[in-house]
């Protein structure tokens, strides 16, 4: 733990994480807000909320892995993917960056606009219950997503990992918008509600999402496609003092190369840079 707190590295990763999350939070809120004379669609909003995460995976993914929301990193904690301490780190800072972009995006529109900052509020008779559910399966969608298209043990022709997840978070939100407003995310929820001072059912907001990214991760990464690390290799990656094979620089650099020799498979990881083709 201390060897992850004194890395340049791992404090670039955290501020990657504040930085990305204030952003999202920016514009996905902002697409949602009703201007007099342009009401939003469900169909814009999704959008907005799935090109902004496509674009800050492709912007910060190989910085600390673009999780920029605390459901999806529990889940990678949940499947022995990063230490506990950035784990902590990254949530708290998720958490001041979705407050820093609820802040701005509240100080800059209009008082006749900004209305309760598009917060996630229980629609169309949905009781708590079903919003958890709800939430739940939204959630499970998207980290599912997140885990198969970034597994670097994939060595067929993934794709874009940063079009892929943001096509799940659009996808989540064409549905959810009806009965919660579409969270998938607690800090996506947790800052409009401290900006507006309004927690009614808040709680569905994380519960559901995280629920939903454990299950996720618990099925992918023990069931579906299980981790060939042995128990103490992932003790090692919960402690913080796990050593790749490789170094950070020299698995850029692999990926460079790999890159220039395939440059149709260039993709971007939830945590260590990814090689760039098959073997």
């Amino acid at each position: 733990m201390k060897r992850e707190l004194c890395s340049l590295v791992f404090w670039k990763a955290i501020f990657a994480e504040f930085l990305a999350t204030l952003v999202f939070v920016f514009f996905g809120l902002g697409s949602a807000l009703r201007w007099p004379a342009a009401l939003p669609t469900v169909l814009q909003i999704s959008l907005a909320f799935g090109l902004v995460i496509g674009t800050l995976v492709q912007s910060v993914g190989h910085i600390s892995g673009a999780h920029i929301n605390p459901a999806v990193t529990i889940s990678f904690l949940v499947g022995s993917q990063i230490s506990i301490m950035r784990a902590f780190f990254y949530i708290i800072a998720q958490l001041l960056g979705g407050l820093a972009g609820a802040g701005i995006l509240y100080g800059v529109v209009p008082p006749s606009v900004r209305g309760n900052l598009a917060i996630n509020t229980l629609s169309n008779n949905t009781t708590p219950g079903l919003a958890f559910v709800v939430e739940m399966i939204l959630t499970f969608q998207l980290v599912m997503c997140i885990f198969a298209s970034t597994d670097s043990r994939r060595n067929d022709n993934v794709g874009s990992p940063a079009l892929s997840i943001g096509f799940a978070v659009t996808l989540g939100h064409l549905v959810g918008i009806y009965f919660t407003g579409c969270s998938m995310n607690p800090a996506r929820s947790f800052a409009p509600a401290v900006v507006v001072r309004r927690f009614a059912n808040h709680w569905v907001f994380w519960i559901g999402p995280l629920v939903g990214g454990m299950l996720a991760s618990l099925v992918y990464n023990y069931i579906l496609f299980p981790s060939t690390k042995t128990r103490s290799q992932k003790l090692a990656i919960l402690a913080g003092t796990f050593v790749e094979e490789e170094s950070w620089s020299e698995q850029l650099d692999s990926r460079k190369r790999r890159s220039l020799e395939c440059p149709d498979r260039r993709g971007v990881g939830f945590g260590l840079p990814k090689s760039g083709c098959a073997e």
